[in-house]
C-alpha cells in the first residue's frame, strides 16, 4: 500500500464567526473542528499529517500538539501560511514537508464530519498515479467549484463560483475541497499555479486542468452525504452541523435498541476538560427523556432510565437505577459510579469520587463529593455528603452536612452501617459515627459517637409563655 500524507488547511480567519477564537478549534460535539479532521490521520493509518496554520497559527498549533500527542500513531506537523493567498499558495507552503512516493490527502480543518471509509474509497481511487476528487451533487451548489466534464463525462477541470458562466454555475456537482494525489505529482503542478483569475489567488483546484493536460486520469469520486462534506463558516452554520452530528450518533444508538423520547434533542460530547472522547455505552431497554446531554464516557446499564433534563459526565451507572429529571452528575477524572437500583433526583448533584452502592435513594437538591454510600443508604432532601464513608442503610436526614474542610485540609467523615443522622445536623471532620449511632437533629457533632449511642448537641430549649413581640414606635 501507498504512504499516506494527510495535508489539512486550517489556515482561514473565519470572519463570519465574528469571534476571536480561530475558526478551526470552533467546538463541535465539544472538539475543536480540527481535532476532528486529524482524527482521519490516525483513522487511515497515515505516516503524517501536516496542519497548514496562518489566522491565530499559535493558538492553533499550541491545541493541536497537545490534543494529537497522547496515542499518537504519525508525525505531526505544522507549517505556516502568511499571508493567505489561495488554497494553492497554502499546499505549496507544505511542499518541503512532501516525502516522495507518497499520496496526499488533502482536508480542510473545517469539514469535520468526512467519513473514514469514504477518505479510503477516494484513496483507492487514486490508485497511487492518479488525481481523486471527492464530488458531491447539491441542490444550491452556490460558492462552491464545479466540476466541468467533457462530453464523454470525463472531468476537465474545476471552476470556482466567481470564475464561472452561467452555464458553468448550472452544474450541481461540486468539489468538496478534499483530494487524494501522489506527492510527485502535486510538487510540479504547484510550480506551475498562477493567480490570473476573478480572485487573485493561487488556486489549488487549478491542477485538475493540468493532470488533464499531461494526461494524467482524474476521478471524481461522488457521494450523496452531503453531510460529510459540509463546512463551517458562521455559527449559524456551526449549529446547523452540530445538530445533524448528534442526530446522526442518536440514531446509531436507536439502532442498537435504546429508547430516545427525542432524537432530535439528544447531545454526546467530548469532555474538554479530561480529554475523554464522548462516548455512551448502553445496555438493553435503556430509556432516555429529552434535553440530556452526556459528556466523556457514560455506561448505562440495562434497564437504566434517565430523565429529563439531565447532565450526565464521565460516569457509570449500574443495571435498573433510575435517575430522575435535572439530576447533574460529573466524575471528571475521579468518576462517578451509581449502583443498581439506585434512585437518584430530581435536582440532585454527583461530583468527582461520588461511589454509591446498590438501592441508594439520593433525593431533591443532596451533593455527594468524593464519598461512598453503601447499599441502602438514603440521603433524601437538602443535604451535602463530602469526603465521607457511609455505611449500609444509613438514613442522612434532611439539611444535614459534612464539615469537610477546616479553611486549610480536608477532613473524613465515616458513619457506620444503620446509623441515623437527623435534620439539620453538622458533623465535623474528621468524626465517625458508630454502627447503629443516633445523632439528634439540630446537632453540631465534632467528636466520635460510640456504636448504638445517641448524641445531641444543641442549645436548650426555652419557652416563655405570652410574650408579646415588640411593637413599632408611634410615628412623631
Amino acid at each position: 500500500m501507498t504512504q499516506l500524507d494527510i495535508l489539512i488547511m486550517a489556515a482561514g480567519k473565519g470572519t463570519r464567526m465574528k469571534s476571536r477564537i480561530p475558526k478551526v478549534l470552533q467546538r463541535l460535539a465539544g472538539r475543536p473542528l480540527l481535532h476532528h479532521v486529524l482524527d482521519q490521520a490516525a483513522h487511515l493509518q497515515a505516516r503524517s499529517a501536516i496542519v497548514i496554520t496562518g489566522h491565530g497559527a499559535a493558538e492553533v498549533e499550541a491545541a493541536t500538539a497537545g490534543a494529537a500527542s497522547a496515542g499518537r500513531t504519525f508525525e505531526l506537523e505544522f507549517v505556516r501560511q502568511e499571508p493567505q493567498l489561495g488554497t494553492g499558495h497554502a499546499v505549496q507552503q507544505a511542499v518541503p514537508h512532501l516525502r516522495d512516493g507518497g499520496t496526499v490527502v488533502v482536508l480542510s480543518g473545517d469539514v469535520p464530519l468526512t467519513h473514514a471509509d469514504t477518505l479510503r474509497s477516494l484513496v483507492a481511487a487514486s490508485a497511487g498515479g492518479q488525481l481523486a476528487l471527492l464530488t458531491v451533487t447539491l441542490p444550491d451548489p452556490t460558492g462552491y467549484g464545479r466540476i466541468v466534464r467533457d462530453t464523454h463525462d470525463q472531468v476537465q477541470g474545476i471552476v470556482e463560483h466567481k470564475d464561472a458562466t452561467e452555464a458553468q454555475r448550472a452544474i450541481t456537482e461540486v468539489y468538496s475541497g478534499i483530494m487524494a494525489v501522489p506527492a510527485r505529482l502535486l510538487r510540479g503542478w504547484l510550480a506551475r499555479l498562477t493567480n490570473h483569475n476573478a480572485q487573485g489567488e493561487y488556486y489549488l483546484t487549478d491542477i485538475v486542468a493540468m493532470a488533464v493536460a499531461d494526461g494524467v486520469p482524474v476521478s471524481a469520486h461522488r457521494i450523496t452525504d452531503a453531510l460529510q462534506v459540509a463546512g463551517v463558516n458562521s455559527p449559524m452554520q456551526l449549529a446547523e452541523l452540530e445538530r445533524a452530528h448528534q442526530l446522526r450518533q442518536a440514531r446509531a444508538l436507536m439502532e442498537q435498541g435504546v429508547r430516545l423520547a427525542d432524537p432530535a434533542r439528544f447531545d454526546l460530547r467530548d469532555d474538554a476538560r479530561t480529554g475523554v472522547r464522548g462516548e455512551l455505552v448502553c445496555g438493553q431497554d435503556v430509556e432516555i427523556d429529552v434535553n440530556c446531554v452526556f459528556t466523556g464516557r457514560v455506561e448505562l446499564g440495562e434497564g437504566v432510565q434517565i430523565g429529563a433534563n439531565c447532565c450526565i459526565a464521565n460516569a457509570r451507572i449500574a443495571a435498573g437505577a433510575v435517575i430522575h429529571p435535572f439530576t447533574h452528575i460529573d466524575g471528571e477524572k475521579l468518576g462517578a459510579t451509581v449502583g443498581e437500583r439506585a434512585l437518584i433526583g430530581p435536582f440532585a448533584r454527583l461530583r468527582p469520587g461520588a461511589q454509591l452502592g446498590r438501592e441508594v435513594h439520593i433525593g431533591n437538591f443532596v451533593e455527594v463529593k468524593n464519598s461512598t454510600l453503601a447499599d441502602g443508604a438514603k440521603a433524601n432532601h437538602l443535604a451535602y455528603l463530602g469526603d465521607a464513608t457511609v455505611g449500609e442503610r444509613v438514613n442522612y436526614g434532611a439539611g444535614s452536612i459534612t464539615a469537610n474542610y477546616d479553611g486549610a485540609n480536608k477532613h473524613r467523615t465515616v458513619i457506620e452501617a444503620d446509623a441515623h443522622i437527623g435534620s439539620n445536623c453538622v458533623l465535623v471532620a474528621p468524626v465517625t459515627i458508630g454502627a447503629g449511632g443516633t445523632v439528634g437533629g439540630g446537632s453540631t457533632i465534632a467528636k466520635s459517637v460510640p456504636p448504638g449511642a445517641l448524641s445531641v448537641a444543641r442549645g436548650k430549649q426555652i419557652i416563655k409563655e405570652n410574650w408579646q413581640r415588640p411593637a413599632k414606635l408611634p410615628k412623631g
